[in-house]
């Protein structure tokens, strides 16, 4: 096992910026890339795991920065839709460190939401004329985005599901779930900077600084490209193509581990 260097942030950072907004789970697929890249599993690479999710969450902003921008009501409706993440993620923190850590986990979690993911465009195909987001639908899509919190399930798959569960369209699901993603994944950088400062306070070095920096920027700009891909394809074609790709990596590795390689992550 080796340390994170800077070569290993940029590739993560690729990774996060093309997966955040695809329901195929980025946190899975940065999981499967440091154990393919033989990462040692310190808690600076569990928070950087986290934290450079932001990096491409803001893309969000710069984007959609005229939507972003809106009336207070705006706000009040995210922080609804983020306090169920906030509590049971401040409160289960340790739990989701330790699956953090678990190949396993994210390969079962790949193959059950790739199993959702084929039949969601039939189950939720009658979004209402009414497009509007009231507080108690973004509640209802808030509980949704804390299945997320086991790595492999896709914070944006959870969410946008969540949703369409209320009758909302792909499009109009997709974007709240990206606006959602901005005070969630702040507030979880956020907590675990602060978790592992308290841990370590000699922990932000010079060369940890400008992994987080760099593996953050590119997240940014990998993400912007590909959060207009995504919804273009989404909107035309839906979720089977993803549902498919998540059950065929979620079998790979399970029969990776049947045959016997070592994928714990450690």
């Amino acid at each position: 096992m080796i340390p994170l260097h800077l070569f290993d942030a940029i590739i993560i950072g690729i990774v996060e910026g093309i997966t955040e907004f695809l329901p195929i789970s980025s946190t899975g697929h940065m999981i499967i890339t440091e154990q393919i890249l033989g990462l040692q599993i310190t808690d600076f690479v569990k928070a950087f795991t986290v934290c450079i999710q932001l990096g491409a969450i803001l893309s969000v902003i710069i984007l959609y920065w005229k939507r972003f921008f809106q009336t207070l009501n705006f706000y009040y409706k995210l922080f609804v839709a983020f306090l169920p993440a906030a509590i049971l993620g401040f409160l289960l923190d340790k739990y989701i460190d330790e699956l953090l850590g678990s190949v396993l986990t994210v390969a079962i979690s790949m193959f059950l939401g790739g199993i959702v993911l084929l039949f969601v465009d039939k189950w939720f195909n009658k979004p209402s004329a009414n497009q509007d987001i009231p507080y108690a639908k973004a509640l209802k899509i808030g509980f949704f985005q804390c299945i997320s919190m086991i790595p492999g399930i896709s914070r944006s798959a959870a969410t946008i599901v969540g949703g369409m569960s209320q009758k909302l369209t792909r499009t109009t699901a997709a974007e709240f779930s990206f606006f959602l993603a901005v005070p969630t994944m702040f507030a979880a950088t956020v907590f675990k900077l602060y978790k592992l400062y308290s841990i370590n306070h000699q922990i932000f070095t010079h060369d940890n600084i400008m992994i987080l920096v760099v593996g953050n920027v590119v997240a940014f700009v990998v993400a912007m490209l590909a959060i207009k891909l995504f919804i273009t394809y989404l909107t035309k074609h839906g979720f089977k193509l993803f549902g498919y790709y998540r059950i065929i990596v979620g079998l790979a590795i399970l029969i990776l581990l049947g045959l016997g390689y070592d994928l714990k992550l450690s």
